[in-house]
């Protein structure tokens, strides 16, 4: 006899409410997604849809990932920003689009993005992070934060063949568009100055290097992979535009972020830290076990065609939102969830740091290797760090973190 299951409408669900935009809410995430499990074990409401609240659920609800289009858009409509340049930023993002168009612009930049290419400028990152350990070191202390947002950028910056000077004048912007998904209103100027700046950035590195072209023996750099894609017609002029802003602000805030969440965990596990100083290997297994423990991403998805997830059903044009960076910290994940360990079996299985599914970040293999190379190279030269003042929190949709952290340190 077969046995019929009932199928609920999301919206007829006693759900609990995230209220995810409120400031407060970014203090600590994990307890509010914790508070919520306990009224519903997978799912949550929030004010613009449903927002995820179990690591077996993110996983096993992208079966669906056909079913389902990136919902960016919708949030540029929340914001008003429609038809504006960062609407039309984040219209014509790769990370945006679906189907055959997504399909084309992933392809035609994998080997821009690849491990091999990653590990290519594995030497610049161990560079740049020791430039700015020179100049930041002497201080004594200083804002963590703000040291480590010169790093990500400056290495995409060589990466791209550009002078690092042009850093200052563009992270303003750069900035603001890292708080481009945080669903509040009044960011909304900061990103219509930061996109078009952005944009008459790229467009001028883009012009340059086509009027300089390389060297002869000069080995091709990110850009002139990139640029020899758009010469194919594999991608369009306004694509390269588009995609040399993401990598911009790629380049700034995700790894950034998640090196200064090392360092915040990391300050009362002084044995932890000092063991990130003797091993490239073991700074691997820490970036891991913080990408489980608490990292920037969320995502959102729009539900293309109606599915039904475990006697839930998500109708035609339904927000679900997914918060990787809370994907670690349930029962569902690993054993112990709430304990920081590096050793943890089975690290990697346990956090989507990265998305799951065809919209997996493009740069993955990019940001893993900057991230313990830096944070590596300052547990090395950086010694004993210590909290002087409470720290500051980013905006949680979007890319969350620590906004300012004041330490002191010993050095070497």
């Amino acid at each position: 006899m077969s046995v019929t299951t009932r199928i609920v409408e999301a919206q007829a669900l006693d759900l609990p409410f995230l209220p995810i935009e409120d400031p407060a809410f970014s203090l600590d995430p994990v307890a509010r997604f914790a508070q919520a499990r306990r009224h519903h074990p997978w799912l949550a409401s929030t004010s613009v849809g449903y927002i995820l609240t179990e690591h077996a659920a993110m996983r096993d609800i992208m079966r669906h990932d056909a079913d389902m289009v990136i919902g960016f858009n919708e949030v540029v409509e929340y914001m008003g920003a429609t038809g504006t340049p960062w609407g039309k930023f984040i219209e014509g993002s790769v990370q945006t689009q679906s189907g055959e168009t997504h399909h084309r612009l992933r392809e035609a930049l994998r080997a821009a993005f690849s491990p091999r290419m990653a590990n290519r400028y594995r030497g610049v990152m161990r560079e740049q992070i020791g430039q700015l350990l020179d100049q930041w070191l002497p201080k004594g202390s200083f804002d963590f934060e703000e040291f480590a947002s010169f790093y990500p950028i400056s290495v995409m910056c060589r990466m791209i063949g550009v002078p690092t000077h042009i850093i200052p004048g563009i992270r303003a912007s750069l900035e603001a568009l890292g708080l481009a998904m945080s669903m509040d209103r009044k960011h909304l100027p900061e990103l219509q100055r930061g996109t078009l700046l952005l944009e008459d950035t790229a467009r001028e590195v883009i012009a340059a290097r086509r009027d300089r072209g390389r060297s002869s023996g000069e080995e091709d750099d990110l850009l002139d992979v990139i640029l020899a894609v758009r010469a194919r017609g594999e991608i369009t002029e306004d694509e390269l535009v588009n995609l040399l802003v993401f990598m911009f602000v790629g380049g700034y805030d995700t790894s950034k972020n998640v090196i200064t969440l090392i360092m915040y965990t990391l300050l009362d596990k002084p044995e932890i830290y000092a063991k990130c100083a003797e091993s490239l290997e073991y700074t691997r297994k820490v970036m891991h076990e913080t990408f489980r423990f608490h990292s920037p991403s969320t995502a959102t998805r729009k539900v293309a065609r109606a599915f039904d997830f475990r006697g839930v059903r998500f109708p035609q044009g339904t927000l679900i939102m997914f918060p990787w960076g809370m994907s670690g910290r349930d029962k569902t994940a690993t054993a112990d969830p709430d304990t920081f360990d590096p050793e943890r079996k089975g690290l990697r299985g346990t956090h989507f740091a990265f998305g799951m599914g065809t919209h997996i970040c493009l740069g993955q293999f990019i940001g893993v290797a900057q991230i313990e190379e830096g944070f590596h190279a300052i547990a090395q030269r950086l010694k004993n760090p210590r909290a002087t003042g409470e720290p500051g929190w980013r905006p949680f949709p979007g890319v969350w973190g620590v906004a300012g952290l004041p330490i002191a340190f010993d050095r070497v």
